[in-house]
């Protein structure tokens, strides 16, 4: 497929400002598409002194740009053009929209007259500078535009770039537009709500987002997917939202895609992860082990990362399935041991005390042993020769007399905490509640142990100093039973690392595994819960089975699925999904054109 248009915008209010996941939308597509535009690809952000250092490489920009931006710089908006330090160093024009924030009423008051987009009362840092922000981004566009005789065609995410959709329609530019929405103001707002938006939708959704306070929002997104040249979701099941919400279905899906190239071959993964469940594995035992024992060969890691949305997220689920696990471990006098993590940042006050002596405490035996270490190795060869079974004279007499002390040391009474960090409203918390009601208590008899570690994953946090990606590479299973997920990346990023994961058909990602031509797809590798039209009860009876099987599983049939994982993550890769970007790119320049 060859691009109609020969120039390509691509506006984002996360271009260079990590917010959510189109940050990585744009930027994992953006060598994929100067393949099909090249040095004529430009993406447009807004302007963030820190947020852009060390993402943009600031440089003079060329003809026609410079006198652009002297123009439009008499008009209070101040372009900075340069390259994204992203794969294929992208053009990139970032924006400071302060100055031209005086013109946020006249905007607003255009948006109401035309397209009666209510922003009444809106808050400048909520919903006023995105406004102001892709209107100085489209009259960037449309500057452009009219000096080329070639199609421009310009791309908008969200409802944040949404004002600079309209501002093109309504004002003719030149310009072949695209509004892309990865999910619904509304629709996501009703879900966060525990509404059944799918069984059970607004009939009225202007009206239902008037009640929510959501309307300037909700409008801005509608008018921008009813007057975009093609509209467009990034999953079937956004589609479907999008038609209950907006009352207009994607013409065009994009679903999302990752650059596999990005992430290690199966055999670097597996060495790896046998780093990094190491690391973990230290932090399980100063965080279990003053309290008591359990094998960390018999030991599996799960997880479950994402912001804190309970119910949208499918923390429910996971903890639920998790207590019922539980039960059946300990009924079955299992042997194995569950440590799930989940990665959610929360509202903290700081680390455990006790936690933070637990660690001082063990690397301070670990250094004993390692100060220690050629006597001891004499010592086991020693024994090993003579076939001696008293393990206590591996030990001098002097470093068993102070590691007896250490670990007296420490020994702790009570049970381990649910929680890496003290909580501001841990009686309220429902991360922590929802633990208590599913009897994850962390006893010794519980073999499913529960650690809200409730920061972001660093690798510089003090305690398991482990990246995201790091931390899901030590782990054996990610779990993300969501319940609205439009597309989902944390399943997708989990495959790419070779480590199996659990997802939903109501996220864009799951469901596309589940309509692959494959007779075991969801059911190996990446796991798919039915949970569209499904009780919660139901659900979470089905994650349960998924994970007792995957508990049970020996080191082999964990390695089988880990394979596979990793090939069904390859089939998500932007060498596949951007052509639908193109696809939907020469539509709204055909449609600009004149044609269907």
């Amino acid at each position: 497929m060859e691009p109609k248009a020969t120039f390509c915008f691509e506006v984002s209010w996360e271009v260079c400002n990590k917010v959510g996941g189109i940050y990585t939308v744009v930027k994992s597509k953006a060598g994929q598409m100067m393949e099909y535009y090249g040095s004529n690809y430009f993406v447009i952000g807004p302007y963030f002194v820190k947020k852009a250092y060390g993402e943009f490489e600031e440089a003079t920009p060329p003809e026609p740009f410079k006198s652009i931006f002297a123009d439009l710089s008499q008009q209070g908006i101040d372009c900075h053009y340069g390259n994204w330090a992203v794969a294929g160093g992208p053009g990139c024009i970032l924006i400071d929209f302060s100055r031209f924030a005086s013109q946020k009423d006249a905007i607003k008051g255009t948006l109401w007259d035309k397209y009666r987009v209510d922003s009444l009362g809106t808050q400048y840092y909520d919903y006023d500078e995105t406004v102001v922000w892709s209107t100085a981004a489209a009259k960037l566009i449309e500057a452009f535009a009219k000096k080329q005789d070639k199609p421009v065609v310009a791309q908008f995410h969200e409802w944040l770039a949404g004002a600079g959709l309209l501002y093109c329609r309504m004002n003719n530019a030149p310009v072949a537009t695209v509004f892309t929405t990865h999910a619904t103001v509304l629709g996501r707002s009703m879900a966060s709500g525990g509404h059944d938006i799918y069984g059970n939708p607004p009939t009225d959704p202007d009206k239902e987002a008037y009640a929510r306070g959501c309307q300037s929002k909700h409008l801005t997104e509608r008018r921008a997917a009813e007057n975009a040249h093609v509209f467009t979701t990034v999953s079937e099941i956004t589609s479907i939202e999008a038609g209950k919400m907006l009352q207009k279905p994607a013409d065009i899906v994009l679903p999302n895609g990752l650059l596999n190239k990005n992430f290690p071959v199966m055999e670097e993964a597996l060495l790896q992860h046998n780093r990094y469940k190491a690391r973990i594995k230290e932090f399980i035992s100063y965080y279990f082990f003053p309290y008591y024992t359990f094998d960390l060969d018999k030991t599996l890691i799960l997880f479950l990362c994402g912001r804190y949305e309970y119910h949208d997220k499918g923390i429910d689920i996971f903890v639920n399935a998790l207590g019922e696990l539980n039960k059946r471990l300990k009924e079955a006098g299992s042997e194995r041991t569950v440590v799930a993590f989940f990665w959610v940042p929360g509202n903290i006050r700081g680390i455990r005390p006790e936690l933070l002596e637990n660690r001082e405490r063990y690397h301070d035996i670990a250094e004993s042993v390692d100060d220690n270490l050629s006597s001891i190795k004499t010592r086991i060869l020693f024994n090993l020769i003579r076939k001696h079974d008293d393990m206590h004279s591996i030990f001098p007499d002097t470093v068993s007399g102070e590691l007896s002390h250490k670990l007296r040391t420490f020994t702790r009474k009570g049970t381990p905490p649910l929680s890496t960090h003290n909580l501001f409203n841990e009686d309220t918390d429902e991360i922590m509640q929802g633990f208590k009601a599913a009897g994850l208590n962390n006893t010794e008899q519980d073999r499913v142990k529960a650690i809200f570690y409730s920061i972001y994953l660093t690798g510089t946090d003090g305690l398991l100093q482990t990246s995201y990606y790091e931390s899901m590479l030590g782990s054996h299973l990610g779990v993300f039973p969501s319940y609205y997920e439009p597309w989902g990346y944390t399943p997708l990023e989990a495959g790419a690392l070779g480590v199996p994961a659990v997802t939903t058909d109501l996220a864009g990602f799951g469901q596309y595994i589940k309509h692959l031509d494959r007779h075991d797809a969801g059911k190996r590798g990446i796991f798919i819960l039915d949970r569209l039209g499904r009780t919660e009860q139901d659900v979470t009876a089905q994650l349960t089975r998924v994970l007792h099987d995957f508990v049970n599983l020996d080191r082999e049939g964990r390695m089988r699925h880990k394979l596979e994982a990793k090939k069904l993550a390859a089939l998500a890769d932007w060498k596949v999904f951007a052509e639908h970007y193109l696809e939907a790119h020469n539509k709204a320049v055909t449609r600009l054109q004149g044609g269907a």
